[in-house]
């Protein structure tokens, strides 16, 4: 210690000159205490607006964005062009038509017979694959934690199975040369519908028979996702309500539509509304069990559209288009869907 002119004890300065209230770095510490206090700020009006959860989000929205929004808004960029493989090896420049490509799918008649099979087959194949899936989920719920597990890991290879394999598998199950189904209903007495005639049947030659097994195959593949998800949503239900239900006399009937559907009926919503985008315009199914692209009658939307983008000569102007006009009506069956779920209740 020294003392100063003034008498007042001070500090013997250093090598590294005089001695401030910061040390060295001071001249830096104004800077790091407006950035300091920014994000005290920034913490503070986050917690006052409760933008916790969307600033957490944030980051996967932005994820989204590039992989979902960024490529529909090329589509419906290529929607609006002559886009064809002389665009694309650059052969020949883009060219705008406008609304042309929507104005050719529009006045296509084989458009039309496709999206009214699409509508048809989601309105069989969508119900089924509830109905399926909620019995089974059911019936899981009742099972014993051995059984039900093993029915549930079995139902489940069947969702796990590639959609490819699937198809394979139940097109040797039902060939005509040979095939299981065949012989089985050959087999069968005639007072169960069976009989020679079923010998040498062909499940895939006409629009019913085909369109019945895709039936089949579609909702053998999504029953067992509506049901672990049934499953899953009566385990939140609680005991008490199903035992006083029945004390009170109501049977298993009255029970599921009075208690279990109503507490379950977002959950339907969901899968519904997930049914309908999954099973609308099944592609891979339909065009392995119809033959591919050998009747233009069989053509659902997804073959429809993979025929007029991809086939000789390709036109992805035209591909997009029915990309986007696919995407419309989807939009439209979930708003509308969810619109009259609201005003029941269902959702809140």
């Amino acid at each position: 210690m020294v003392r100063t002119v003034s008498g007042q004890p001070g500090r013997i300065p250093g090598p590294e000159g005089p001695a401030s209230p910061a040390g060295p770095a001071g001249r830096h510490s104004p800077g790091l205490r407006d950035v300091a206090g920014a994000r005290q700020r920034a913490a503070v009006f986050i917690r006052r607006r409760r933008l916790t959860p969307y600033v957490l989000l944030l980051p996967s929205a932005i994820a989204i964005g590039l992989l979902l929004f960024w490529p529909t808004i090329q589509i419906a960029e290529f929607s609006l062009q002559n886009y064809g493989l002389p665009q694309v090896t650059g052969v020949a420049p883009t060219q705008w038509v406008g609304g042309a490509n929507f104005s050719a799918i529009l006045s296509d008649p084989e458009f039309w017979l496709s999206l009214r099979i699409s509508l048809i087959f989601a309105a069989v194949v969508v119900p089924l694959t509830l109905l399926t899936g909620t019995l089974v989920g059911l019936l899981l719920n009742r099972l014993g934690p051995k059984m039900a597990a093993l029915v549930s890991s079995a139902a489940m290879l069947a969702w796990a199975t590639p959609a490819v394999s699937a198809s394979v598998i139940f097109i040797w199950l039902t060939d005509p040369d040979g095939g299981v189904v065949d012989w089985a209903l050959s087999k069968m007495p005639s007072w169960l519908g069976g009989g020679a005639h079923w010998a040498g049947f062909s499940w895939t030659n006409a629009p019913l028979p085909a369109y019945t097994l895709l039936t089949l195959l579609v909702v053998w593949q999504g029953f067992p996702f509506v049901a672990v998800t049934v499953l899953a949503g009566l385990k939140t239900i609680p005991a008490e309500l199903h035992e006083s239900a029945r004390v009170d006399g109501g049977g298993a009937w009255r029970i599921f539509w009075r208690i279990t559907y109503p507490l379950l009926k977002p959950i339907f919503l969901v899968l519904l509304l997930l049914s309908i985008i999954w099973d609308f315009g099944v592609f891979t199914q339909a065009y392995l069990v119809t033959g591919e692209l050998g009747n233009r009658d069989e053509y659902n939307l997804g073959i429809y559209v993979y025929d007029r983008a991809f086939t000789m000569p390709p036109s992805y102007g035209i591909g997009s288009a029915l990309a986007l006009i696919l995407t419309v009506i989807l939009l439209i069956i979930t708003i509308g869907y969810v619109r009259a779920s609201v005003r029941q209740g269902a959702i809140q």
